[in-house]
C-alpha cells in the first residue's frame, strides 16, 4: 500500500519534470497537491481501497485529474503520464537540482543542450568547460556547479525528517496492528528528530520474531526486499530504506536505548556506567562490580534493567534523558545533577508569528489562515507576508503601500475572531544587515520578521556581522530562518550562533526555529548555543497554506534538540507578555 509520503514524492517529481520541460502553471499545482498529500492525516491509499473518490478530491489542491493519478498509482504502482515524462526527460532530477542555483528549468536546458542526465555527467561537462558555453550560463555558474557537486552527492544519501518521519509513523501503525508485536518504536536519528536521516530504523518486541519479519516484508507498502533474516529485515519503501530489528520483549528497553543513539551519547553513557561497576549494552544493564576481569560476554553479571528504556538510566541513578538531547552535548552531566531542561512540548505553543497568505506567495486568504489557527486552539496568530526586496522574486513581495493595505484587512479579520491577530511582515535582510521598510509601515505593524533571502554565500564573519546588525534593529522582532539554508539543496550562511544569541538577548529579538521541514533553521546545536546566551526563541511554521500549520511538529522537536523550555520560546508566552516583547 502506497504511503502518503510516497505519493507526494511522485507528484514532486512530476512538478520538477514538467518545469524542466518548460510547462507553465502545472508544476505549482502538483507541488501544492504533493504538500497537502504528504501532510494529510489519513492514509490516502485507504480512500482508494474504499473507493472513496470524494475524500480524495476533498484534499486541498487535489482535483479530478490529480485524484485519478493518485488512484492509478495506488492501484498499479505507477503513473503512465509520469513514465512518459521520465522517458522524454531521462534526468536524475532530484540529484541534479541539489546543486545550489540549478533548478528544474536549468536541468532541462542542460539536458537539451549537453545531454546531461546525472551528477557524473554534470561534473564531466563542468570540468571540460562546456557549461559556460551554453547560452545564459557563464564561468561563474560553471564554477558554482563544481563547488557544489560534493555537497549534492553527500546530501543525496539522506532524506528530510519531514519525509522520513511520516513513513515511520505508517510503519509503526502497521506493526502495532500485528497481534504478535507487543511493543514497537522508531530508533536511530529519526527518534532523535535529526533534520535529515539516512534510513528509518524500527524496533519491535515479540516472542515470534520470524512471523513479524515475514509480515513486515510482505506489507503492501514495501516496494522491494533488500535483505531479511530470523530477527531483522531491510526493505525499500519509495526511496527510503526501512530497517526492522525484532527483540525479546524483556530486552526491548535496552535495545531501544542502544539503537536510538547517538553513538557519542552511548559511548559516554557506557563509560559512565563502567566507572560505577556497570555494563550497558543492547541486552540490558548488568552489575559487573563483583566479576573477575577475565569474565566476558554480552550478558555477564547481574541483569538489573532492560525491560524499559527508563530503567536503563535509572540503573545508573539518572533520570531518563529525552531522545532529542542524546547528542553528547552535556546531557549526561545535566542528568547527573538533575539539571535536564523541562523541554518545550507542542501543547505549550499558543500561536504562530510567521505565516503567509495569497497576498504574497501563500495559497489562502488572511481569513482562512486565521480560521485554521483558531481551529488549532491558538490564542494569537501573525500574518507575515513577504515584503519586496533582495532575494524575493519580482511581483511576489509587497510594497510599503500594499503592506499598509494588508494591515487594514488584518485588522478587519482580527475584529471578527476570538484570537488575537497580529499584522506583520517578513522583511528582507540585505547583504549589510539592513531592512527596507518605511517608518510609517513599521509603526503600523505589530511584528516584523527579518530574514535573509540573498547573499547566502558570505563568509562566517561577514554573515555574523550582517545578522547581528539586523538583530540590533529596534524594528525587528524576529530574525527569521537565520542561515537561509534549504536542506539537501543549499547550505546557507555559516555564523557564530553564540554571538547571535548574545545580541538577541541584549536587544530583545527572537531567533527563529523555522519549522518548514526543508529548513529547520535554526537547528538544535545553534538553538542550544543561543539559549545559553539568554536569547529568546520563536518557533514559527512559515506556513504558506492552512495545512502547513502542521509544520509546528518539526519545529517543536528541533527546539527540543536545542534544550528549549517553554520560558525560552515566545510562542509559549501569554499574550500580555508577548505584546510587551514585540516592537
Amino acid at each position: 500500500m502506497a504511503t502518503n509520503a510516497e505519493i507526494a514524492g511522485r507528484f514532486e517529481e512530476f512538478a520538477d519534470l514538467l518545469e524542466a520541460d518548460g510547462v507553465e502553471y502545472k508544476p505549482r499545482a502538483y507541488r501544492r497537491a504533493a504538500e497537502n498529500v504528504r501532510s494529510h492525516p489519513t492514509p490516502i491509499a485507504d480512500y482508494v481501497a474504499d473507493g472513496d473518490r470524494e475524500a480524495i478530491e476533498g484534499i486541498e489542491g487535489v482535483g479530478d485529474a490529480i485524484a485519478s493519478k493518485i488512484v492509478e498509482y495506488v492501484e498499479t504502482g505507477g503513473i503512465e503520464e509520469l513514465e512518459e515524462l521520465r522517458a522524454a526527460l531521462p534526468i536524475d532530477i532530484a540529484d541534479i537540482t541539489r546543486i545550489e542555483g540549478v533548478g528544474p528549468k536549468t536541468a532541462g536546458k542542460l539536458y537539451r543542450e549537453l545531454g546531461i542526465e546525472t551528477l557524473d555527467d554534470l561534473e564531466v561537462a563542468a570540468e571540460a568547460g562546456e557549461i559556460q558555453e551554453v547560452t545564459g550560463f557563464g564561468p561563474k555558474t560553471e564554477q558554482n556547479i563544481r563547488d557544489n557537486l560534493e555537497f549534492a552527492r553527500e546530501v543525496g544519501q539522506r532524506h528530510l525528517l519531514g519525509e522520513g518521519r511520516p513513513l515511520a509513523d505508517d510503519v509503526l501503525a502497521y506493526l502495532e496492528d500485528l497481534e504478535t508485536v507487543e511493543r514497537c518504536e522508531v530508533a536511530g536519528s529519526i527518534r532523535r528528530w535529526r533534520e535529515t536521516i539516512g534510513d528509518v530504523d524500527v524496533l519491535a518486541a515479540t516472542d515470534s520474531p520470524e512471523a513479524v519479519v515475514e509480515a513486515f516484508v510482505d506489507w503492501g507498502s514495501v516496494d522491494s526486499e533488500i535483505e531479511s533474516g530470523p530477527a531483522k529485515a531491510s526493505v525499500r519503501i519509495g526511496e527510503i530504506r526501512v530497517d526492522l530489528r525484532v527483540v525479546a520483549p524483556e530486552e526491548f528497553g535496552s535495545a531501544l536505548q542502544y539503537f536510538t543513539g547517538s553513538k557519542d551519547h552511548n559511548v559516554r553513557l557506557r563509560n559512565y556506567a563502567i566507572d560505577r561497576g556497570m555494563k550497558l549494552n543492547e541486552y540490558g544493564a548488568f552489575d559487573v562490580s563483583d566479576l573477575e576481569d577475565s569474565q566476558e560476554g554480552q550478558r555477564v553479571g547481574d541483569r538489573v534493567a532492560g525491560d524499559t528504556e527508563e530503567g536503563m538510566y535509572e540503573a545508573l541513578g539518572l533520570p531518563a534523558i529525552p531522545p532529542e538531547l542524546r547528542e553528547d552535548r552535556g546531557e549526561i552531566a545535566a542528568a547527573e545533577t538533575d539539571d535536564l531542561p523541562d523541554l518545550l512540548t507542542r501543547d505549550d505553543i499558543r500561536g504562530d508569528l510567521h505565516t503567509h497568505t495569497e497576498w504574497s506567495d501563500g495559497n489562502d486568504t488572511v481569513a482562512e489562515m486565521v480560521a485554521a489557527a483558531a481551529e488549532r486552539g491558538y490564542e494569537f496568530f501573525g500574518i507575515a507576508d513577504h515584503a519586496e526586496g533582495p532575494g524575493v522574486v519580482g511581483g511576489m513581495g509587497l510594497s510599503n503601500e500594499e503592506i499598509l493595505e494588508q494591515v487594514d484587512v488584518v485588522r478587519e479579520v482580527d475584529a471578527d475572531t476570538e484570537i488575537e491577530v497580529f499584522a506583520g511582515i517578513e522583511a528582507n535582510v540585505d547583504a549589510s544587515g539592513e531592512i527596507a521598510l518605511s517608518e510609517d509601515v513599521i509603526d503600523a505593524l505589530d511584528v516584523v520578521v527579518a530574514s535573509p533571502h540573498s547573499g547566502l554565500d558570505q563568509d562566517a564573519e561577514t554573515a555574523t556581522e550582517r545578522l547581528v546588525r539586523a538583530i540590533e534593529n529596534p524594528a525587528v522582532d524576529v530574525l527569521g530562518h537565520p542561515s537561509g539554508r534549504l536542506l539537501n539543496e543549499r547550505s546557507g550562511l555559516a555564523f557564530d550562533a553564540a554571538e547571535l544569541g548574545r545580541a538577541a538577548a541584549e536587544h530583545g529579538t527572537a531567533l527563529e526555529v523555522n519549522s518548514n521541514p526543508r529548513r529547520l533553521d535554526l537547528w538544535g546545536s545553534a538553538v542550544q548555543a543561543a539559549i545559553e546566551e539568554g536569547a529568546p526563541i520563536a518557533v514559527n511554521t512559515d506556513a504558506h497554506r492552512t495545512t502547513t500549520l502542521e509544520f509546528v511538529r518539526w519545529g517543536v522537536h528541533t527546539a527540543r534538540r536545542g534544550w528549549a523550555e517553554p520560558a525560552d520560546v515566545i510562542n509559549a508566552w501569554d499574550r500580555e507578555e508577548l505584546r510587551a516583547f514585540l516592537h
